[in-house]
């Protein structure tokens, strides 16, 4: 495979929610409501439906942003790992949120990715219907495929909704997935390494 490294790259996100019904979603919200007994001729609640629909769509809607890779020319073969980057997704079997943080990390091959961006793909994959384990291996496999690095670290934290307001309620409860490719993966020095760089920051720090 050949891979391009004397230009800047545009990647662009190739799975964006579009083309969201809010007006059908609306009249939908209307219908649940008026199932569970909430009177929507209670001024209160009148504008319940808009605000639920569109609030629905900025969760399912991604920022169509281009995703800029630039050459390694200094040949940096160390990790770049962004931490403590804040998301939240909908739970696909409850439509309730989880909301976490993630560390991401790399170990460069021919090209590098802006830094602000490594956030952009946590984006991308968490303004869907989701599941956390799914998630994040999509992050991990989406810089494998786009980036070519010689390895990839993802680290999903967060809190469900659907375990702590129902359910179980097992309030103060979160789950941790990880996702490692390659050197990551294979080598213990580099995943200790990743492992530890990725821990969350301690509150308050």
């Amino acid at each position: 495979m050949t891979t391009e490294l004397s230009s800047v790259r545009e990647l662009r996100p190739d799975d964006v929610s579009d083309g969201i019904d809010v007006a059908a979603a609306e009249r939908a919200v209307a219908d649940l409501m008026k199932a569970l007994r909430l009177p929507l001729d209670d001024p209160t609640l009148a504008k319940t439906p808009g605000r639920v629909a569109r609030a629905y769509t900025e969760l399912l809607t991604p920022r169509d942003v281009g995703l800029t890779t630039f050459p390694n020319d200094e040949g940096y073969d160390e990790l770049v790992v962004a931490r403590d980057i804040p998301f939240t997704s909908l739970c696909e079997h409850h439509l309730l949120p989880f909301t976490g943080t993630a560390a991401v990390g790399y170990l460069p091959g021919h090209r590098i990715l802006g830094l602000s961006k490594l956030a952009r793909v946590v984006e991308l994959f968490a303004r869907r219907v989701q599941v956390q384990e799914r998630m994040t291996t999509q992050i991990a496999s989406w810089l494998d495929q786009h980036l070519r690095p010689r390895g990839v670290g993802v680290v999903l934290q967060a809190e469900h909704s659907c375990m702590t307001v129902r359910g179980v309620r097992a309030r103060g409860s979160s789950t941790v997935t990880s996702a490692l490719l390659g050197t990551v993966r294979n080598d213990a020095r580099t995943r200790a390494e990743f492992l530890s760089i990725a821990q969350p920051r301690p509150a308050g720090s």
